[in-house]
């Protein structure tokens, strides 16, 4: 039996070596191994068959075969009979030679085989391998790989082939075509010259010791010939190195003479190699080897290669080495061990070379050297011990110097000083002309004709004064001599020349030491010359100028208001003349000058304003249009002062020549200088587009200047068909038939100055209120794209002022503008002003100041004159709303304009107030509320204006109540003695006179408008001036305090409106104000503040949170709020169930909002520290009501709506809370121990992590039941109270609120509390009645709850034994489950209990126990497992005496699956064997088994599973040997378990059995069915479970 049974092991086997596996195919093959241990021919035989039959076998697999029958084979070599040997040899040659491919490991393999068998039966295996290598024919790879490795692992035997060998051998050389087959011909080579030279080492150990040197020397050398002179020249760098390391051996092979004919060439051949390959280690230790042979033979080459192979050598040892690999340092000793020979053979050359290298100044040279002396020091150290001192002399490294370089200082530079020139002019011609006698025929008249040339500008004054001395003079002579011939002095200047340049430089007084004065006196002197009417009318006149000047110096004159006094003398000389000739002379001497005062804009101005005022008095239409076309054509458009005094003559010009002066304008304007084509005709052909436009703003301002001062009647009859028209005409540019805009600002100033003139003129008339102005409408839109268009950061042009001027003429003309329009005027105007900067400058630096306050004045007239079209309080509201933002500005000027025009406009609302009929003020609320906060401001004007904007409102609210404007009341009035608390700036003052303010506020407000002022207030929270929103915060409280009782229909707008501002305001003080807000309405009306607060959105956010923190600040107040929480989260169905809920599918329940909402509240108001008082005394109330919350709300959705959000919030970080409808709850429950000072009944279950499990269906259970271990052992004196309200829940509709309270009730039993407060009859009452609850969860707590007295009361489990024990028996039977958790709930429980209870009661369900616990051993729960097989060990370890032998067969029964179960993927279930197998074992009475169970399975160490059961299964087989049969056919059972390391468990458990079982057992065991399902195993899909199958089948070779 024994070799069919051997072969169907094998065979079993090597079925399975094709495992995908590598770890299964070696253990395959370990197991083979094993067989042929035991049974080494057969097993062979086996093998030899098996490659036999399965001859498509794959190639890896049948190299493992053959690697196992290697290993056979080398530890029975010597057993092995010799046919099995021959069968081997057979099938190995055959293996090896089956395919061409070379260097396969299945043909390494085969030769290794081979290799193998030949160490005993080399004849056999020689006479098969040289059958396959016959003369003539090129060998496989494999024999020549057999033939090299068997001459190496048995030189003695195999040498005395070798001749043969090679004679046959060399002849094959020139054959080899393959780099690869010429590889493994050079390996051969070398095997064989290391064994030759082995073999020759150990003569008298040989079997032939006559062999010599010389017996091979003919053949290496005919090898070594052709390998050097064909092979190594070959590009096959792998070819290479194989011929290189061919040669080092055979070089000791060669005779003496043909070693020393080949080194010339074959040393720097092998040094040349140096430079073909990165790896050089068999260059190196080949080339040690030929030195080594050179040396032997006392060769004379390698004197002269000696310096060519010190410098290859060297440079190879300080090659920088990149890696420590073990090939690149075996290269490094190799080369030097070649210095070594060098040093013995040469020691002088070697250090005449080495020691010049240590003064190089190359650290790598140095180092490498020094090694190389290191080294040859210590293996050559007969040659080097006398060169020591030489070499210690030479060991010294030189010195480096440095220099520093000196550096020099630079040369220092020189400063030149600058000298200044001063230049000094004296006049001495009045004191000539009044000091000196007979100057004055000398002088008079001539000094007149210096009077009029520019050039003497400078000297006017003295000038005039000396001819006023010389007049004077003149006049006392007489009236002949006074009198100046103009005709016998063609060179004088006319009267009309003197007139116009005195009455020029006059206008501007003081400059040259006053010429003004100079020049009227001599104007005033030369009347007679000058006009004969004048005299007298010059002598009232006059003076009154010339006084003027005297009471006023340069710094108060004001120039405009002297120029119109100068051109009222004008316009009254010119009236006294009243001669048109004369007239038209003037001014035709007045054109004439213009030219003069270039170089003097201002004094040009004012003469362009004469020129209008002596041409208006002309009656010769003909001068006038000719003069205007003149001053038109000559005009220096780019100079802005003589482009206004151009326009100004034209308009002085249109008093008298209104249609002259448009013709002419008109004409100019249809000349060529618009176009940009040139002409001879044109005066303006070289003008550039610049030039033009300056052109065009003159004509438009000229339109602006006539418009103003013609008469109304004849300007409003052309302003629309020909000042308009024309203005716009030369506004607009058309461009190939396209309107384009000019963007130059001066001709927009112009044209913005020219609108606001034709506006007011048009307003100013007598016909205005009847004048329908169709353009209005295009003019305002045009006026506001000018603001716009203005730059906000800087006030550089009038542009806003006079824009907005025009405006507020045009308003009041008809029609009246659209509302959007009037919104948008109000808007733009607003902003283009408010945006300024505080101190506004123009580009030059300069402050304009002065022109910041006329633009603010022209808004202010513009706003009121919008407000007087619409003079209700709708009007004045729709003003304040766009005042609005500004208002509440962040920046304080801004603030401080808005609130300046605010006050502006309400005073003149109240001005102006008309109140036929009692009508109420709608809006006050609105109004005061936005005006009250700003009392506060940081700015000082600022409050002040608004306590007068408040002040205005109140008196506008008496007004429409009745009173008469005179009306003077009481309270309003403290208004003006509260502005003197607003001086100062200290923020207490400031907010208690805001208190004082809102108290006034509050008695003569209307009811009706309490809830506007209050939510306009509520703005102001978020005020981005704090002081203001403190304000509004203190003023809203103290409304809430004083009228909160009228509000509450108002109560859910209020609490919507505080929790948005809350929700927008980051401000620090607006929180504890709002809070406060709510405590003072909740404290009216509770009920609806409760209500408005719990409809708030979900979930609640930090603000919410707060005002519901703020109910809980007076005891009274927070009873009532908790409890209407109480009741709102009581008084709705905790959550609703879906259809697929209801139809069993899914889980799917919803949290309803209002209790989700109360729960979330209560988490808020108990978190309050202030609300500690009222929690102690709701405390059982509370507890049982947020317990029970929590056990509904476990697995509750939350509505799909506030998933979305719950998510957002959570990932903006939001949510102050969670809004989980259990962790909500379990927050709020949190809170209440918190609030009420059961710290540490919080701590202890946050440390054991019940508040998480709370939270979870899967762990709610042991949430409670730490929840009530701490409160039994923190709080035990509450815990009276809470029972008695959780003993209510019993019959509770809801199943999870009876699980819940029934878990807390069940471990206060595991604690000793119950016994010290006289509780535990009727809790132990309370669970027994609930075991026919409906619910499986309730029944298997309750089992726990009487389980837990075996630590709570222990004492008292005898007393109750038959009680308990009933239950948890009935507990077992509980349902027809399978893994029903009651039962194993019970059996939980009696693993507690049975060391405890009573023998006798212990003794009745003992036997029922064992079996009806042994099903759940192999449960597919790990629960079932743990807790059956725990049972089963508590069992034996509380079983009587007198049932040990009933006992024992039960014990034998569980023994193989709690062994297999040590290897149960859960720990808990191998811990649980551990325990149940150290308590059957003293049941076996086997003292060895027990000591092996008690070494092993110590809990905590860690168990090697195969150590200990192969021990197990040594004591087993040994004391109990007849439980074979049953042992191996229970781990059968086990082949098929589920889980893989017990599969894997069971075949190792029936090996160890056979193994240490003895032979004559073997009939206990089915072998048939045992191999067949070992071979199932084999197909197993884990590998450790075939791993371990293949290691069984090895070992049944025991029954063989």
């Amino acid at each position: 039996m024994s070799r069919p049974y051997i072969k169907k092991l094998s065979f079993t086997l090597l079925d399975s070596i094709t495992d995908k596996d590598p770890m299964v195919q070696e253990q395959v093959c370990s197991a083979l191994c094993s067989l042929g241990e035991a049974q080494p021919d057969e097993t062979l035989r086996a093998c030899e068959e098996y490659l036999r039959q399965h001859d498509k076998l794959a190639h890896p697999y049948r190299t493992k075969i053959l690697r196992a029958m290697e290993t056979i084979l080398s530890s029975h070599i010597h057993d092995l009979d010799k046919d099995t040997a021959s069968a081997v040899i057979l099938l190995a040659s055959s293996e090896m030679t089956r395919t061409k491919e070379l260097d396969c490991d299945w043909q390494q393999a085969a030769s290794s085989v081979l290799v193998a068998v030949g160490k005993r039966f080399t004849n056999q295996v020689m006479e098969e391998v040289l059958n396959r290598f016959q003369p003539g024919m090129l060998p496989h790879s494999s024999v020549l790989h057999t033939l090299a490795n068997l001459s190496m692992s048995n030189a003695f035997d195999m040498v005395p082939f070798l001749p043969s060998i090679l004679s046959t051998m060399l002849p094959m050389l020139g054959m080899a075509k393959q780099d690869a087959l010429k590889v493994v011909f050079c390996c051969a080579l070398q095997h064989f010259s290391e064994s030759i030279l082995e073999y020759l080492a150990n003569l008298d150990q040989a079997p032939d010791p006559t062999v010599r040197k010389d017996t091979f020397g003919a053949d290496i050398f005919g090898a070594y010939d052709f390998l050097f002179h064909h092979w190594l020249q070959s590009r096959d760098a792998k070819l290479r190195l194989a011929v290189v390391a061919a040669l080092g051996p055979m070089s000791h092979l060669l005779p003496s003479e043909r070693l020393e004919e080949q080194l010339p060439k074959l040393l720097p051949a092998v040094l040349g190699l140096y430079k073909k390959h990165a790896e050089t280690f068999q260059i190196s230790k080949s080339l040690g080897q030929i030195l080594e042979a050179a040396v032997n033979v006392s060769s004379r080459t390698l004197e002269v290669q000696l310096e060519a192979l010190l410098v290859a050598l060297h440079s190879q040892i300080c090659v920088p080495v990149e890696s420590s690999s073990p090939l690149v340092m075996n290269s490094q000793k190799e080369v030097l061990r070649c210095f070594t020979v060098l040093a013995c053979c040469s020691p002088d050359r070697l250090l005449a070379f080495l020691l010049p290298r240590l003064d190089t100044n190359n650290e790598r040279l140095r180092v490498g050297t020094l090694q190389i002396l290191r080294h040859i020091v210590n293996s050559a150290a007969a040659q080097m011990e006398i060169k020591k001192p030489f070499i210690l002399s030479s060991m010294r490294l030189p010195l480096l110097d440095t220099n520093d370089k000196p550096q020099k200082p630079g040369p220092d530079g020189e400063d030149l000083a600058a000298d200044s020139v001063r230049a000094v002019s004296i006049r001495t011609l009045y004191l000539v002309s009044t000091t000196v006698d007979r100057m004055n025929s000398v002088l008079w008249p001539y000094l007149l004709e210096f009077l009029t040339p520019v050039r003497f500008t400078g000297a006017l004054t003295p000038l005039c004064r000396s001819l006023v001395h010389l007049a004077l003079k003149r006049q006392e002579a007489g009236a002949d001599d006074f009198l100046i011939q103009y005709n016998a002095n063609a060179n004088l200047p006319s009267p009309f020349a003197l007139t116009t340049r005195l009455l020029v430089v006059s206008s501007n007084p003081y400059l040259g030491d006053g010429r003004g004065a100079a020049s009227l006196r001599l104007l005033k002197v030369m009347h007679q010359n000058i006009h004969p009417l004048l005299g007298q009318r010059w002598e009232t006149t006059m003076p009154v100028l010339l006084e003027y000047l005297d009471e006023h110096t340069e710094e108060t004159l004001s120039l405009k208001e002297w120029e119109e006094k100068l051109l009222v003398f004008l316009r009254d000389t010119l009236i006294m003349v009243s001669d048109n000739v004369w007239i038209c002379q003037l001014s035709q001497e007045m054109c004439k000058q213009l030219p003069s005062y270039s170089g003097t804009p201002q004094e040009k101005n004012f003469l362009y304003k004469c020129i209008g005022t002596t041409l208006g008095a002309a009656s010769s239409k003909e001068v006038v249009r000719k003069h205007l076309r003149e001053l038109l054509e000559t005009a220096r458009y780019q100079e802005e002062t003589e482009k206004e005094g151009l326009a100004c003559c034209f308009g002085i010009c249109a008093i008298t020549h209104l249609e002259d002066t448009l013709a002419q304008l008109e004409d100019f304007v249809r000349s060529d200088v618009f176009r940009k084509s040139t002409s001879i005709f044109s005066i303006f052909k070289d003008r550039s587009e610049h030039e033009v436009e300056k052109l065009k703003s003159s004509l438009i301002l000229c339109y602006g200047h006539v418009a103003a001062q013609a008469p109304r009647e004849l300007m409003l009859a052309k302003v629309e068909s020909d000042i308009l028209r024309s203005i716009f005409q030369c506004f607009n540019t058309k461009v190939l038939g396209i309107k384009v805009e000019t963007k130059d600002p001066a001709l927009k100033l112009c044209l913005v100055q020219s609108l606001c003139m034709v506006s007011q003129a048009m307003c100013s008339g007598a016909q205005a209120s009847s004048f329908h102005f169709s353009r209005k409408a295009e003019l305002v839109a045009q006026m506001m794209e000018f603001i716009r268009a203005e730059p906000q950061d800087y006030l550089r042009t009038p542009i806003r002022k006079k824009a907005m001027l025009a405006c507020t003429y045009l308003v009041t003309l008809e029609p009246a503008l659209e509302e959007q329009t009037q919104a948008d005027v109000i808007h733009s105007c607003l902003h283009s002003v408010m945006a300024l900067p505080p101190g506004p400058e123009g580009e030059d630096g300069v402050c304009q100041e002065s022109l910041y306050l006329d633009t603010v004045c022209a808004l202010e007239d513009l706003l009121t004159s919008l407000l007087r079209q619409n003079m209700t309080p709708q009007g004045l509201q729709i003003m304040v709303e766009h005042l609005s933002p500004w208002i509440k500005s962040p920046r304080g000027h801004e603030r401080a304009r808005a609130l300046g025009l605010g006050a502006c406009l309400l005073q003149f609302f109240l001005e102006h107030l008309q109140v036929s009929t009692l009508v109420p003020f709608h809006n006050l609320g609105l109004l005061v509320g936005l005006f009250a906060p700003r009392c506060a401001d940081t700015w000082t004007t600022t409050r002040q204006e608004a306590v007068g904007c408040v002040y205005s409102l109140l008196y506008l609210q008496l007004g429409y109540e009745g009173f008469s404007r005179d009306h003077r009341d009481d309270v309003a009035e403290r208004l003006l003695t509260l502005k003197d608390g607003l001086v100062h700036a200290d923020p207490t003052i400031l907010f208690h006179t805001c208190h004082s303010i809102a108290q006034v506020i509050a008695k003569r407000l209307p009811s009706d408008q309490l809830i506007s002022l209050l939510l306009t207030m509520f703005e102001s929270l978020g005020d981005p001036d704090k002081n203001c929103s403190r304000a509004a915060t203190v003023m809203i409280n103290c409304l809430l305090k004083e009228r909160g009782n009228v509000l509450l229909e108002k109560v859910p707008e209020i609490v919507s409106v505080l929790r948005a501002k809350l929700r927008d305001t980051q401000e620090e003080h607006v929180l504890p104000a709002a809070q406060h807000s709510v405590y003072l309405l909740a404290s009216q009306h509770c009920e609806a503040v409760v209500s408005s607060l719990l409809g708030s959105p979900l979930p609640f956010d930090s603000h919410t949170c707060a005002l519901w923190r703020a109910l809980a600040v007076e005891p009274s107040l927070t009873a009532q709020v908790l409890e209407l929480l109480l009741e709102k989260m009581s008084k709705d169905v905790p959550f609703k169930e879906s259809r697929a809920f209801l139809l069993g599918s899914t889980a799917d329940r919803v949290a309803t909002l209002l209790p989700l909402a109360a729960t979330c509240a209560l988490n808020e108001v108990l978190s309050a520290p202030s609300s500690g008082t009222v929690v102690l005394e709701l405390y059982p109330q509370l507890f049982v009501a947020l317990l029970l919350r929590v056990s509904c709300t476990v697995g509750v959705q939350l509505p799909r709506n506030l998933q979305a959000k719950e998510r957002k919030s959570t990932s903006l970080a939001k949510a102050a809370r969670n809004l989980d409808p259990c962790s909500s709850a379990v927050d709020a429950l949190q809170a209440l121990l918190l609030r009420s000072g059961s710290q540490d009944v919080l701590r202890c279950v946050e440390l054991e992590g019940g508040w998480e499990l709370l939270r979870t269906s899967a762990g709610h259970e042991d949430g409670v039941a730490q929840l009530a271990s701490s409160m039994a052992k923190y709080a035990g004196p509450r815990l009276p109270l809470v029972m008695k309200a959780l003993g209510c829940t019993q019959n509770s509709v809801y199943e999870i609120q009876r699980v819940t309270s029934t878990a807390f009730l069940a471990e206060l039993l595991s604690s000793n509390v119950v016994n010290d407060l006289m509780l535990l009859e009727p809790l132990l009452d309370n669970l027994t009645a609930r075991l026919k609850d409906s619910s499986a969860s309730v029944r298997r707590l309750v089992l726990r709850g009487l389980a837990n007295m075996a630590s709570g009361s222990p004492d008292k489990v005898q007393a109750h034994g038959p009680q308990l024990m009933t239950a948890m028996v009935s507990g077992l039977d509980d349902g027809d489950e399978p893994h029903s958790l009651v039962a194993l709930e019970a059996m939980v429980g009696l693993s507690r209990l049975l060391d405890l209870v009573e023998p006798w009661d212990l003794r009745l369900v003992l036997l029922h126990t064992t079996i009806r616990i042994r099903p759940f051993f192999d449960s597919e729960k790990v629960e079932f497992r743990t807790a059956s097989i725990r049972l089963f060990g508590h069992l034996n370890k509380a079983c009587p005496g007198e049932c040990e032998d009933v006992f024992l067969e039960q014990v034998v029964g569980g023994l193989v699956p709690l062994l297999l179960h040590l290897r149960d993927p859960q720990v808990p279930v191998a811990s649980a064997c551990k325990f149940a197998l150290c308590m059957c074992v003293p049941h076996l009475e086997c003292a060895e088994l027990a000591a092996a169970f008690y070494k092993y399975l110590q809990e905590g160490r860690s168990v090697h599973f195969g150590e200990f059961l192969n021990s197990t299964c040594k004591h087993l087989m040994h004391h109990f040997p007849d439980l074979l049969g049953r042992l191996v056919s229970t781990n059968l059972f086990y082949f098929k378990s589920s889980w893989d390391d017990v599969r894997a468990a069971a075949p190792m458990f029936t090996g160890f059995l056979v193994l240490h079982a003895e032979p004559e057992q073997r009939t206990q065991v089915d072998l048939e069915q045992l191999i067949v399902a070992l071979q199932l195993l084999l197909k197993d899909p884990v590998p450790g479970v075939r791993e371990k199958a293949a290691e069984t089948l090895g070992r049944l070779v025991k029954f063989a």
